[in-house]
């Protein structure tokens, strides 16, 4: 069984993206959206307008705090070769019910990708606004940058 990476929250949170659990690239580094190719960081650089992808992992974490986004993911184990969700088996979701005390702040949640927004009407259903964005995956090739930047600003409007 794999394990998943810790929540990257603070109490004054507003918005955290949730992806669907680590790939092999960011299992390996202990750290998300580590796949040089993954848009994940390009694409919060954008929004906030700060470039967090040229930064040192380490301190993109604190910058991305700063304003006020954090990262999860919707699973916290499974099995899985490789990094493809389609290859994902057994998941165990993550424990979402202390997420109101770790960030009371938090009114949004943004889902990397269709295989997380699985989770969006749970979500939704605790009250959080929630929005099933395109995958920063490079295995999501369908789309321009472009056209994931612009339905990713809707995180922040």
């Amino acid at each position: 069984m794999l394990e998943g990476l810790a929540p990257v929250l603070a109490r004054d949170t507003r918005v955290v993206v949730l992806g669907s659990f680590p790939g092999a690239a960011s299992l390996a580094a202990q750290q998300y959206y580590a796949h040089p190719r993954n848009q994940l960081w390009p694409l919060l650089s954008a929004l906030v307008g700060e470039d967090l992808a040229g930064l040192p992992y380490e301190r993109r974490l604190p910058r991305l705090l700063a304003h006020r986004i954090g990262l999860w993911d919707v699973l916290g184990g499974c099995e899985r070769e490789g990094s493809l969700d389609a290859a994902i088996r057994n998941p165990a979701a993550n424990d979402f019910a202390h997420l109101r005390r770790l960030s009371p702040d938090l009114e949004t949640v943004g889902f990397n990708g269709k295989t997380s927004g699985r989770f969006a009407p749970g979500f939704a259903a605790a009250g959080y606004r929630t929005l099933v964005l395109p995958s920063s995956s490079p295995a999501h090739a369908a789309l321009s940058f472009d056209a994931k930047l612009a339905a990713w600003r809707a995180l922040l409007a």
